[in-house]
């Protein structure tokens, strides 16, 4: 049997993005922190379908013992496809912003991230049909105020992200890795950077994707050949494209 990993699986994309890989019959190992909110999720998955394996996995990204230790509970597994969703915004001026509240994005956003892409293409890298696709932003590609250090996390996930696709080309790798960069999305990520109860997109954003709207772009991004599936900021289109930051090719270099 083989299985979807999906991170940040509670809500928002992650949550839609297990629906849209459960409507293609896909067995699921969904990871989040709160239990109650990914049990939920199974029953409405087993709903559609009962015959998919939907396993539940409550661990802590921000904590790297439990990083490792949940990749290690994956080896009995054969994972076919890993989604890296799990991440979250700091709404702040670089020097207004909470420090603990940084420290802990960045063991998500970009810690969490790389040691689970690298274990996973130390595992995968010449298993045909295997995916990596990690979510960025498009603030992975631009910076604006009150969000820096959120989008630098970004700009990170992006340039790693592109250059592992691209080196594991270099060297013949079956293996494909992919970028999802949203731009603004109806999710609890408002509300988690700036620590608010309540945020209504209609009311203050003019233009937004819903979370299952970017879902279904994430399957349009694992159906193509494509490295970067990217939302446009002006435009709203979603876009597939080529890698966008300069990589100097082995191939090239000899």
């Amino acid at each position: 049997m083989k299985y979807t990993v999906i991170t940040g699986a509670s809500s928002g994309i992650g949550y839609e993005a297990a629906l849209a890989f459960a409507s293609r019959d896909k067995n699921l190992i969904l990871v989040a922190r709160r239990e109650a909110e990914l049990n939920n999720l199974k029953e409405k998955i087993q709903s559609m379908n009962a015959d998919l394996d939907v396993i539940i996995s409550t661990i802590d990204l921000s904590e790297s013992e439990q990083v490792h230790a949940f990749y290690e509970s994956l080896k009995e597994y054969d994972i076919e496809t890993f989604v890296n969703n799990a991440g979250f915004g700091n709404s702040a001026a670089v020097a207004e912003q909470d420090v603990k509240k940084t420290e802990k994005m960045l063991r998500v956003n970009v810690e969490a991230l790389t040691t689970l892409s690298t274990l996973y293409a130390h595992d995968y890298a010449d298993r045909d049909g295997a995916q990596l696709i990690n979510v960025s932003s498009d603030l992975g590609y631009r910076i604006v105020p009150n969000a820096v250090t959120y989008a630098a996390t970004k700009f990170y996930v992006s340039a790693f992200t592109e250059g592992l696709a691209q080196e594991l080309q270099d060297n013949g790798a079956a293996l494909k890795v992919k970028i999802l960069a949203p731009s603004m999305t109806e999710t609890e990520f408002v509300k988690t950077a700036r620590e608010i109860d309540e945020f209504s997109y209609s009311e203050n954003v003019q233009k937004f994707h819903t979370a299952k709207e970017m879902a279904g772009f994430m399957l349009e991004l694992y159906d193509s050949e494509k490295v970067l599936g990217k939302v446009n900021s002006e435009s709203y289109e979603f876009e597939l494209m080529d890698p966008v930051f300069g990589y100097t090719s082995k191939k090239k270099a000899d």
